[in-house]
């Protein structure tokens, strides 16, 4: 009678904690019929010699990793402070994936989809746990086999601040102990370094509308100021970068290079924006580039336009940095600007540019007076979560002696996720991406192969995404070697 109550209570407790899965955890973990079905119970997660995962919406976490990979802080033989001119992770090996069909991540908040976006998440944390991946779009089963990980980057803000602790949840539930590793408080210690511990000033977070929406930032930004002890009267102003993001990775809804003209799909700021709205009494301000069509007008006169459309990098900054100035030059009691968090991976592509119009901003005139210089320092501090990420992942390899003795940077391997063209539920646009509508129409639950995930190329990177990081992280760059071959397809390879 014993061994039949307690065979009942552990059939309820299974019972119970099946209730609790999310469906996506479910397919994982439990329906071993499922494309995503993962046996924890042979995960190798204590192995030095895996990889470290890294992830992001779309291209902009090159920038960590590219942080991660240049990191020299200590000394390779006794790991104690103090760089040696060797990079401290030169041994081991990365596996990258850009979730480029699902991004951007931003926008699943506005289209009130985060459940969504969560799952979205934790498949990116199913492809790099698992050991498979598809050869290319075409490919029917996913031939390539690849190493799992021992350690976990979210190389994305929107992902730390909507996705962290449930990744962390999936995990426990797993069973695996991989440590994961967010951008949003290394960036907020990044932040708060600039000050000391009375000093008053600002912090100007510079994120993607779901960043900005989750708070994720300014609460951080706070807990750890007061940790810390500080006694300043530190303010925190938010611009949410709609569009950036997209405009690097080249979306077509937000940036075309092809159009001479305003386009009815384009979904930037505007004149008649609801949210993002350009302002004609900033014209000067602004001073966005016409020329080459980086600024689409539907008159000849700028000052006529009735239709305004963003269409480079450099005037959707042009945009947000004025608008994050024009906050602060309008509160009441504003502490100048000090500091400024680039709260999304893909931001520090961009880095020259911000710098070169928070330096126009702070010399702007109007009617002889400086009228910004108020509210901010001639040398705003960009900041970058990347160095904190990489003392992080660090002293967890080190406190868990999980360096690899024997690795090299040049086996890491790097995915994209592309829309599946076998799953007859996708709608794809002319290009070849997924609808707008369709992107943020699905609904969570509904677990699908949506996406294939495929090796870099240049069928699935735009030639102006390549040439920016060839610039922008050349040591990364050189590791991604699909994209040294011209226009070369990639066979499916063993990832050793």
């Amino acid at each position: 009678m014993k061994y039949v109550i307690l065979l009942f209570l552990w059939c309820f407790s299974s019972q119970l904690s099946a209730q609790q899965l999310m469906p996506i955890e479910h397919a994982v973990l439990v329906d071993t019929s499922s494309f995503y079905y993962i046996d924890f119970d042979r995960y190798p997660s204590d192995d030095a010699q895996l990889p470290i995962g890294v992830f992001d919406s779309g291209t902009g976490g090159l920038t960590v990793l590219d942080a991660i990979v240049r990191f020299d802080a200590y000394g390779n033989g006794d790991q104690t402070k103090g760089g040696d001119g060797q990079v401290d992770f030169g041994k081991e090996r990365f596996i990258y994936l850009a979730d480029q069909a699902n991004m951007p991540y931003g926008n699943y908040h506005s289209e009130h989809k985060t459940d969504l976006l969560t799952e979205h998440i934790l498949k990116d944390v199913q492809f790099l746990l698992s050991d498979r991946y598809y050869p290319d779009a075409k490919a029917k089963s996913s031939l390539g086999k690849k190493q799992q990980i021992k350690a976990l980057v979210i190389a994305c803000n929107t992902a730390t601040a909507y996705g962290k602790e449930s990744i962390e949840a999936f995990l426990q539930k797993a069973g695996i102990n991989i440590p994961v590793i967010g951008v949003i408080d290394a960036g907020a210690r990044g932040a708060l370094d600039v000050f000391g511990p009375t000093e008053d000033g600002s912090i100007g977070v510079f994120a993607t509308v779901g960043t900005i929406a989750s708070n994720g930032y300014e609460r951080t930004i706070l807990r750890i100021k007061n940790e810390r002890g500080y006694s300043g009267d530190i303010q925190v102003y938010n611009q949410g970068g709609h569009g950036v993001a997209e405009a690097v990775d080249e979306e077509p809804d937000f940036i075309n290079h092809q159009s001479a003209s305003p386009r009815s799909n384009y979904r930037g700021p505007g004149l008649t924006h609801p949210d993002y709205a350009i302002d004609k009494a900033l014209m000067d301000v602004y001073a966005f580039d016409f020329r080459d069509g980086d600024m689409l007008c539907d008159k000849e006169s700028t000052m006529d336009c009735n239709i305004l459309q963003l269409n480079s990098t450099e005037n959707y900054i042009r945009y947000h940095l004025v608008s994050l100035m024009e906050q602060l030059r309008n509160h009441a009691g504003a502490r100048p600007l000090k500091a400024l968090l680039l709260g999304c991976t893909h931001y520090p592509y961009l880095t020259d540019e911000i710098q070169k119009v928070l330096a126009e901003l702070y010399n702007y005139q109007r009617d002889g007076k400086y009228i910004y210089r108020p509210f901010m320092d001639e040398n705003v501090v960009l900041i970058d979560p990347a160095e904190n990420v990489s003392h992080e992942l660090h002293a967890y390899l080190q406190d868990k002696r999980l360096f690899n003795p024997s690795g090299n940077l040049k086996g890491s391997k790097f995915f994209i996720s592309v829309p599946n063209p076998d799953n007859p539920a996708v709608k794809m646009d002319s290009l070849g991406r997924f609808t707008y509508d369709y992107k943020y129409g699905r609904n969570v639950g509904d677990i699908q192969e949506y996406v294939k995930v495929v090796p870099f190329d240049h069928a699935n990177i735009p030639n102006e995404v390549v040439h920016r990081m060839e610039s922008a992280i050349p040591e990364t760059f050189k590791l991604i070697n699909a994209l040294h071959r011209p226009q070369e397809s990639i066979n499916a390879e063993t990832i050793k």
